[in-house]
């Protein structure tokens, strides 16, 4: 199993290309099913436990590297998932890095990528020489790429709350919980926050949509779940993409919990104001009664109190 020499009156093992602290990693987990991982000794270790079969204590690795994973090392990883053939892994920074372009392409590790795309193949000579004097040269000269910015994060995340007081007890029966809204100015939401159990720890079931109130078209949508701890808290209930919303357009946020009965929002605001801490620019949100079926939600009671969105 162990490369290298062991001397006949000796218990040491060398091997050369493995680090000691992921070597003493692997020997606990598989003697004692201890998991010791850390942000220094991650990829030793999945190296490791790779050379040396062992797909449990590979399994975690990867694990803490999807815990960790953010804008500012998703370049980074999936150089390391690449080398370490981690295709889920690797789909996941790239999700990452298309839905936060701007802070991954600025990070420290943009610029040791592995591959970058004047290299790959992808584009003809032609076509790398005109991209870079689009961006080097004044007047621009056209290219045969559509030049309009895709939809990508930007700024840091916020969220708003219209309820100022939370009681007990919001029933469930299958009805979908709705609140109408607008915004003033262009959005990108990514979740909600909702309430949780009045009964302790409990796990929710839950489908969340965001709805084109006029043409009642689906615009994004999530069947999901989320771990309450039986706090008046919100927790938090993401969509897969974030959803545009338009600056005056009205929209239905959606929420379908299966579950036993929660904390719910009252003394609730119409119109709620988040002001941004570093520029000082407002987003003002009205919020609107949802007619027909809404489980009893309204502007005054009811759940889906927090809208998590990007400016």
């Amino acid at each position: 199993m162990f490369n290298g020499g062991m001397a006949t009156t000796s218990t040491e093992i060398e091997l050369p290309d493995v680090e000691p602290a992921a070597f003493l990693a692997l020997l606990k987990f598989l003697y004692s099913d201890e998991v010791q991982i850390g942000p220094e000794t991650v990829m030793t270790t999945l190296y490791t436990a790779k050379k040396y079969a062992v797909p449990a204590l590979e399994a975690h690795c990867v694990e803490f590297l999807k815990k960790n994973l953010r804008a500012d090392n998703a370049f980074m990883l999936l150089t390391q998932a690449r080398l370490f053939d981690e295709p889920q892994l690797a789909s996941l920074c790239l999700e990452n890095i298309d839905k936060n372009t701007s802070d991954a392409i600025n990070a420290e590790g943009f610029t040791d990528i592995d591959l970058g795309p004047a290299q790959s193949g992808i584009l003809t000579d032609r076509e790398v020489v005109s991209l870079f004097l689009h961006f080097t040269v004044n007047p621009k000269p056209r290219v045969e790429f559509i030049d309009r910015p895709r939809c990508c994060l930007r700024g840091k995340e916020c969220s708003i709350n219209r309820f100022q007081q939370v009681e007990s007890r919001w029933g469930y029966s299958g009805t979908s919980d709705r609140i109408r809204f607008s915004v003033n100015k262009r959005i990108f939401v990514v979740g909600f926050g909702l309430y949780g159990s009045i009964h302790g720890p409990t796990d929710y079931q839950v489908n969340i949509q965001i709805i084109h109130t006029d043409s009642n078209t689906v615009l994004g949508q999530n069947d999901t779940g989320f771990s309450c701890d039986g706090s008046s808290n919100t927790f938090r209930v993401m969509f897969k993409e974030p959803v545009e919303i338009l600056p005056n357009v009205n929209y239905t946020a959606c929420a379908t919990l299966k579950g036993p009965d929660s904390h719910y929002g009252t003394k609730g605001l119409r119109k709620v104001i988040h002001e941004s801490p570093t520029t000082g620019a407002k987003t003002c949100f009205t919020f609107c009664y949802a007619a027909g079926n809404n489980n009893g939600t309204s502007v005054e009671d009811g759940q889906i109190p927090e809208i998590i969105f990007y400016t």
